[in-house]
């Protein structure tokens, strides 16, 4: 599993034309673009949700989880291209929706039993993601 995250202050999903999340913090929250691959597993997005929550990327090294920050959590299969030949991507290593689905599913669940404000796209959709990068800070995590 792969999650790229974003130190935000403000970020929101839209599907055709309309929002269907969106954080709008006080401070700062996070945008997490998840990535899912074959082996992963209800246990690993567990694991990395943990991870995200507990994660010294905000103001003063503080988590999401010192200051209740926001996290808006959206599918994002692009993370696993393999551009290592040619001009295309290549896919192969992004694990089918049917497997995908229910784990980014799991992974917000999972922040949500933590503690977080969770809002999320829309799995398989067409989104626009608009988000203003705060530093900018982005950093990619790996379970």
């Amino acid at each position: 599993m792969r999650v790229l995250v974003q130190r935000v202050t403000s970020a929101a999903v839209r599907v055709d034309g309309g929002v269907v999340g969106a954080l709008r913090p006080e401070s700062q929250g996070l945008v997490a673009l998840v990535g899912v691959t074959h082996d992963d597993d209800a246990a690993k997005a567990q694991r990395m949700a943990e991870k995200l929550w507990q994660l010294r990327i905000l103001d003063d090294e503080k988590s999401a989880s010192d200051i209740g920050a926001p996290i808006l959590v959206v599918s994002q299969f692009t993370l696993y291209a393999n551009t290592a030949k040619g001009r295309r991507p290549a896919w192969n290593a992004a694990a089918p929706s049917a497997v995908a689905e229910p784990l980014v599913a799991a992974f917000g669940e999972s922040l949500r039993a933590l503690g977080a404000s969770v809002e999320t796209g829309v799995f398989g959709a067409h989104m626009q993601v608009e988000l203003v990068n705060d530093g900018p800070v982005t950093v990619l995590l790996e379970i």
